[in-house]
């Protein structure tokens, strides 16, 4: 299993006069939760925030009031509570971007039988935000919005790398390398290998599970954050070939959905009024 972010970005939040600091370490204990995780007592909230347990059981008692977490008194842990979800399906819903891209995904991934998905970055980590499964065979698992990927590993973050801001690469590479040590050594060379290809022809490759290729192509706006499109099969075929079968749909895939969003951006305003 991909290690929990640490600590680091945390401390930097709260060293920002900016931010509230307790509604940041309340959204700290909120990201512990994950699938597999699904309850957590104080002690396990603690250790995978850093933060401390007198904390942590504050906080926690503050967001069973305000209805994100359930507490278990059986158990004496908490589980994330049904107003999360609303929260993401708000997000989705009112989503801009997937309004225009979702019905080109789907069209791509009925017309080809593959999987068609968009990811966004959140901290070391992608995240989709569509998966659309098409593909010819069964798969080893099953993508769905709001599941997240390793960025280190996966062709989706690796696209992502390749365009981010050149600090917060800096930043992720120092941070793969430390937990990665024992085989950093491959996986910085595939990621270079990755960041050259996006640069040279639009998209990477990667296949980091057994017979699942995926292919990956960055999304990037003039305003607005990056996104990252991918399409994928479970397969025998080289890599070689599938990457000849799905590189042209991918590319294409992902202009058509720029020009869409393009079109669909209101026009600047002018200063002074017309």
């Amino acid at each position: 299993m991909h290690p929990p972010s640490d600590s680091a970005p945390r401390r930097q939040h709260h060293e920002d006069p900016l931010l509230n600091r307790s509604l940041v370490r309340g959204v700290e204990i909120l990201r512990a939760f994950r699938p597999g995780a699904d309850l957590l007592g104080n002690g396990e909230i603690a250790e995978r925030t850093g933060l401390s347990r007198a904390t942590v059981s504050r906080l926690t008692q503050t967001l069973v009031e305000t209805g994100l977490l359930e507490h278990d008194r059986i158990r004496r842990a908490y589980r994330l509570a049904a107003p999360v979800l609303s929260l993401g399906h708000a997000m989705r819903s009112g989503s801009p971007v997937l309004h225009a891209v979702a019905p080109l995904m789907r069209a791509l991934a009925e017309k080809m039988r593959i999987n068609v998905g968009l990811a966004a970055p959140d901290r070391d980590e992608m995240v989709y935000l569509e998966s659309v499964r098409y593909n010819r065979k069964v798969a080893l698992r099953n993508v769905v919005a709001g599941q997240r990927v390793p960025m280190e590993l996966t062709s989706l973050g690796r696209a992502y790398l390749a365009v981010a801001p050149q600090g917060e690469r800096r930043a992720l590479l120092a941070k793969f390398r430390d937990a990665r040590r024992s085989e950093w050594g491959r996986i910085r060379d595939e990621i270079k290998a990755a960041m050259a290809s996006v640069e040279e022809r639009g998209y990477c490759v990667a296949s980091w599970q057994p017979e699942v290729v995926a292919l990956a192509a960055p999304l990037v706006m003039p305003e607005g954050p990056i996104y990252i499109f991918n399409v994928s099969v479970t397969t025998a075929a080289s890599v070689r070939d599938t990457e000849e079968e799905l590189r042209g749909p991918l590319l294409a895939l992902r202009d058509k959905a720029r020009a869409v969003l393009l079109a669909e951006e209101p026009p600047p305003s002018r200063a002074g009024g017309a």
